[in-house]
């Protein structure tokens, strides 16, 4: 046991910077202030991955530029700190970096994305452990949008040429039929296409496009990131794509609430969801209802304790 933890910090981690050491203009290319490997708990049923931290800006650094830095999208950054500027936090401005997460409610195995929260998941085993890699992501625009279902990876591409689609051709002419592999390539270097083959999972030469809905329908990651991910992904693996704006998790006995955007309006009745879910997992603690109602109110997408009297 204790060798595979070892193991795990040695392969996966990342060493955390202080608060506040992130130099401005940074390439997307170096490595994250944050983990994104995870030991799943299956024993306890802690379902919550990470912690939330917090960054105090420096001079004129910007939320834009801190989201890639501690591996997350724009849409956690700034819906995680309402009310801040992004692009002019603000000299000495606390703002919380949202690396607090509950695993959606899908099976542990292979690609899960949630579109709803614009993250992707990868379940994986290692020395017999369940390890979950997490990577923020850009979705389809409207119009275009990420198709929630069940696919698997049938190609890996490593210097993928875009072959534009008609259709968006259509919307914008001057494109060319043909984008080769290179630096002005939307793709990336790395690519996994899906089953259902005009959908992939690629990099980006935009990586502020990474949380936000930019994309033709397929997944975008900083380019670091799918970089991890296509070296550890074998063709045929799973991908279950879902839309879970609110997900309920369990941590040392504590109910857990994270809520986004419901911007496609497809996620039902929260109270709905919440009170299925209790009744499936077979947690009946308290729910304290007016922290729930605030939790779904703001939607912060930082996952908060909703239960009555929680544990300290």
């Amino acid at each position: 046991m204790r060798q595979f933890f070892i193991f795990l910090l040695a392969a996966f981690l990342a060493v955390q910077s202080p608060a506040g050491a992130i130099q401005k203009k940074k390439s997307q290319h170096r490595e994250p202030a944050v983990k994104n490997a995870f030991l799943v708990s299956l024993k306890n049923r802690n379902t919550l991955i990470g912690v939330l931290r917090t960054h105090v800006i420096r001079n004129d650094e910007s939320l834009i530029e801190l989201a890639p830095e501690y591996d997350v999208g724009y849409n956690e950054i700034t819906d995680a700190n309402p009310g801040v500027d992004p692009w002019l936090p603000g000299n000495g401005t606390v703002v919380k970096i949202p690396t607090l997460k509950i695993l959606p409610d899908a099976p542990y195995r292979g690609i899960v994305v949630n579109v709803a929260e614009m993250r992707l998941y990868y379940y994986t085993k290692r020395k017999g452990h369940t390890v979950v890699f997490t990577y923020p992501i850009g979705i389809g625009m409207e119009g275009f949008n990420t198709p929630p279902g069940i696919y698997r990876i049938v190609q890996k591409i490593k210097d993928p040429a875009w072959y534009i689609p008609d259709d968006i051709r259509k919307q914008d002419p001057q494109l060319p039929p043909y984008i080769p592999p290179g630096r002005n390539n939307p793709m990336g270097r790395f690519a996994l296409r899906l089953s259902r083959p005009t959908y992939l999972i690629h990099g980006t030469n935009k990586p502020f496009c990474v949380g936000r809905m930019a994309s033709h329908g397929c997944m975008r990651l900083y380019n670091r990131d799918i970089k991890q991910l296509f070296a550890m992904v074998p063709v045929n693996t799973p991908v279950r794509i879902i839309y879970q704006p609110v997900k309920v998790g369990v941590r040392n006995g504590g109910i857990y609430v994270e809520a986004h955007r419901d911007y496609l309006h497809r996620g039902g009745d929260p109270y709905d969801v919440i009170a299925r879910w209790l009744l499936l997992k077979g947690n009946y603690q308290s729910i304290d209802a007016k922290k729930l109602r605030k939790a779904l109110k703001k939607r912060t997408g930082i996952p908060v304790n909703v239960t009555d009297n929680p544990r300290r």
